[in-house]
C-alpha cells in the first residue's frame, strides 16, 4: 500500500495523542512494600488506599504476611536497598538506636490521639529526625493498630503482675519486646508471629499479647480462654520509605505522597478504634472471658521496671516528661 502524506500525518497525530497516556506509566518507579500483617488486616486496606492515591507517582507492590521479609528484618532490608517501604516496629528501630526504646515502653501513650499528638509535636519531630538521620529512612507517620491486651490459654484469674509469674507469654524477638513482657511480670518467650497459633495449640506458650483486630485476624481466640485488659501498650508501627527514594522525589511529589499517607493512616486509625469496640462483644460470644485487672498495679510495676533498667539510661533527657505533658 502506498503511504500518502495525509496518512503519515494522521498516524503521527494519533501517536502524539496516545503518548501522554502511555509515557507516564514507563516513568513510574516500582516500589516494594513488605509487612508482617495479613491481607485481611485493616492496615492492608490502608496500603491499598495509599497505592491507589499515589499511582501516578509510584507503582506499589504490596506483600503481606511476612512473605517477602520476615518480621523484624524489614528495616535492614530497606537499609540494604532490597526493600522500598514497610511498616516498621519502633522496637526494631530501638535495636539500632537505643534512645528510641522510650517509644516502646509500657503505659507511655494513653490512646491513639495521644500517639498522634506526640508525632505532630516538636518532641516527636526530634525523635523522627533522629531515626531518619541515623537509619536512612523517612517516617511517613505512626500507624495505630489497637491497644495490646494479654490473651491467655489458661483460665487462671490475673489481677496483678504477680499473677503473671511463670506465664510463657509470646513476644516478638528483640530486647525491647522481651523487656515489655518482663514489665508485665511474665516470662517472655520469643516466637515468630506466624507460629503463635500453633504455639498456643501445642502449649509451647501460655499466651500472647496483641490488639483485638490481630487476635481476630490470626484467630487466636480459637485457642485461648481469656483476655486480660491490661492495655499496656498503644500499639503502632511506623510507615517508612527509603530516604534515598524519598529524596529522589520532587517537592510536589513528596507533598502529595505525604498527604496520601496521612489520609490512609487516619482512615486506618478510625477503622481500628471502631473494630476494637465490636470485637470485645464478638470474643465474649465465642466464650472468652474478658475482664480488667488492677491497672494501677500493672502500670506502677511496669514503669518501675523501665526506670530501673538499662533501657531508660538511653532515653533522651526530659523526653518522658514532655510526652506525659502533651
Amino acid at each position: 500500500m502506498k503511504i500518502t502524506r495525509r496518512l503519515a500525518l494522521g498516524a503521527a497525530a494519533a501517536a502524539l495523542a496516545l503518548a501522554p497516556l502511555t509515557a507516564p506509566a514507563q516513568d513510574v518507579p516500582e516500589l516494594t512494600f513488605s509487612a508482617v500483617f495479613t491481607q485481611n488486616d485493616i492496615r492492608a486496606e490502608m496500603m491499598e488506599k495509599l497505592k491507589t492515591s499515589v499511582a501516578d507517582m509510584a507503582d506499589l507492590q504490596l506483600y503481606y504476611g511476612g512473605t517477602l521479609f520476615a518480621q523484624g528484618t524489614e528495616l535492614v532490608a530497606i537499609q540494604r536497598g532490597n526493600l522500598s517501604m514497610s511498616n516498621v516496629a519502633p522496637q526494631d528501630i530501638a535495636k539500632q538506636i537505643p534512645a528510641f526504646s522510650i517509644l516502646t515502653a509500657a503505659y507511655l501513650f494513653r490512646d491513639a490521639d495521644h500517639l498522634k499528638t506526640f508525632f505532630a509535636s516538636e518532641a516527636g519531630a526530634e525523635m523522627v529526625q533522629m531515626a531518619e538521620e541515623q537509619l536512612g529512612i523517612h517516617i511517613l507517620g505512626p500507624t495505630y493498630f489497637g491497644t495490646r491486651q494479654v490473651n491467655l490459654k489458661s483460665d487462671k484469674k490475673i489481677t496483678t503482675p504477680e499473677d503473671m509469674a511463670g506465664v510463657k507469654l509470646r513476644m516478638p524477638g528483640g530486647d525491647a519486646w522481651q523487656f515489655l513482657g518482663e514489665s508485665l511480670g511474665a516470662n517472655p518467650t520469643p516466637m515468630p508471629y506466624s507460629e503463635v497459633y500453633t504455639g498456643l495449640q501445642s502449649g509451647a506458650i501460655d499466651g500472647q499479647d496483641n490488639p483485638f483486630p490481630n487476635v481476630e485476624n490470626m484467630k487466636f481466640y480459637e485457642v485461648t480462654d481469656q483476655i486480660v485488659l491490661t492495655s499496656h501498650l498503644v500499639a503502632f508501627d511506623l510507615l517508612v520509605i527509603s530516604q534515598e527514594i524519598w529524596s529522589g522525589m520532587t517537592d510536589e511529589q513528596r507533598a502529595a505522597f505525604q498527604a496520601a499517607a496521612d489520609e490512609a493512616i487516619d482512615w486506618s486509625t478510625e477503622q481500628h478504634l471502631a473494630r476494637e469496640a465490636e470485637l470485645a462483644e464478638f470474643f465474649k460470644g465465642e466464650g472468652l472471658e474478658i475482664y480488667e485487672p488492677d491497672l494501677d498495679a500493672f502500670r506502677s510495676h511496669a514503669q518501675q521496671k523501665y526506670l530501673e533498667s538499662d533501657l531508660s539510661a538511653d532515653w533522651p533527657e526530659g523526653m518522658l516528661d514532655r510526652i506525659n505533658g502533651l
